[in-house]
C-alpha cells in the first residue's frame, strides 16, 4: 500500500492554504460543504473566517456547522446562528447549520467497533463533497482536535455528539469508558467518509496551539509556537503527521501539549481509525 501524501508548509497565511489546496491537485466538485469550527463565544484561539476565506471562495463552498451537545452559545439553533453572525462567518459565506431542525440523518456503521450508527445534521444530504478545515490543538477530552474530530463530533448533530461521547449511550455523555468514546469517534468518522464516497480533502492548521479546544469559552492561551499548515486526502495520515510534528518539536511548550494528548490517550482515535481502514498512519511528508 502506497504511503499517503501529506503536504506541509511552515508558512501560515490564508493565501498559503489556497496554494496548498491547488498543490494537492484534488479538485472537489459538486455542492461542497466546508466544515469549520465556528468558535465558542469567548474563545480567543479559533481560526477566524478571514483566515479561511481564500480557499472557501475558491471551491465556492458552503460553510457548515452543527449544534453542540453542551451548554453555551452554540447549543441550540437560535444561539448558534447568532454566534455564526457575531464571529463573522455570515458576513463572508453562505452558512448552513446542518442540524438546524430535526430529524437528524442516521448513517449506518455496520463495521463500527463501538457504535453501529451515527446521527448527523440532515443537511449533509445536500452535499457531494467536503473540505474539512481543522484547527489542530489540544482537547480536554479527545486529547487533541484535528481532522478525525471534525469528521466525527464536528459533523454529528447535537444529539449525535452525545451519542458518540456516550459510546452509544447518550445519557453517559461525560461518563462513558474513555477509549470507547475515542473508538466511537473513529466509527463516526468512518461513516461520514463512506457517505461522501471519499470525496473529502483535509486541512490541519497548527497555529494557536492551546491544550484546550475552540469549544472552550475560557481556554488556555497557546502553549507552543505555530508549526505550519498540512493538507491531505487522508484524515488518519494528516492527524498522525501533526502529532509527529508536535513530538519532534523542541519548543518549550511542547511537553504541556504532549501531556494533554497523552493524558487522554489521544493517539487511540488515530489507531482506531486506521484499524477501520479510513486511512493510513504511514505517510510521506512533502514540504512545499
Amino acid at each position: 500500500m502506497a504511503k499517503s501524501k501529506v503536504y506541509f508548509s511552515k508558512t501560515i497565511t490564508p493565501e498559503k492554504v489556497l496554494e496548498m489546496y491547488q498543490t494537492l491537485g484534488r479538485e472537489l466538485t459538486g455542492n461542497i460543504a466546508v466544515k469549520v469550527h465556528s468558535g465558542e463565544v469567548g474563545n480567543q484561539n479559533f481560526l477566524k473566517p478571514e483566515f479561511w476565506k481564500p480557499v472557501v471562495d475558491y471551491v465556492k463552498g458552503t460553510v457548515v456547522e452543527c449544534n453542540t451537545a453542551y451548554e453555551g452559545e452554540r447549543d441550540v439553533t437560535e444561539r448558534h446562528l447568532k454566534t455564526l453572525e457575531k464571529h463573522g462567518w455570515k458576513k463572508y459565506f453562505t452558512v448552513d447549520l446542518m442540524d438546524a431542525e430535526g430529524p437528524d440523518m442516521e448513517l449506518a456503521i455496520p463495521d463500527g467497533k463501538v457504535i453501529q450508527k451515527n446521527y448527523v445534521g440532515k443537511h449533509l444530504a445536500d452535499y457531494d463533497a467536503m473540505l474539512v478545515l481543522s484547527h489542530f490543538k489540544g482537547h480536554p477530552m479527545g486529547g487533541y482536535g484535528g481532522a478525525l474530530k471534525q469528521l466525527s463530533i464536528g459533523v454529528a448533530s447535537s444529539a449525535g455528539k452525545a451519542y458518540i461521547h456516550g459510546a452509544g449511550k447518550p445519557e453517559e455523555i461525560w461518563t462513558s469508558d474513555h477509549d470507547s468514546f475515542l473508538e466511537s469517534m473513529a466509527d463516526a468518522a468512518d461513516s461520514v467518509v463512506k457517505y461522501l464516497n471519499g470525496n473529502l480533502v483535509y486541512v490541519n492548521v497548527m497555529k494557536n496551539m492551546s491544550v484546550d479546544c475552540d469549544c472552550c469559552a475560557v481556554a488556555e492561551d497557546p502553549c507552543m509556537q505555530d508549526i505550519g499548515i498540512l493538507i491531505s486526502e487522508d484524515p488518519v495520515a494528516i492527524d498522525q503527521a501533526c502529532l509527529d510534528l508536535v513530538y519532534a518539536s523542541d519548543d518549550p511548550g511542547r511537553d504541556h501539549l504532549v501531556e494533554r494528548i497523552e493524558s487522554q490517550n489521544g493517539v487511540h482515535t488515530i489507531e482506531a481509525a486506521a484499524a477501520l481502514g479510513i486511512g493510513s498512519r504511514e505517510y510521506e511528508l512533502i514540504t512545499v
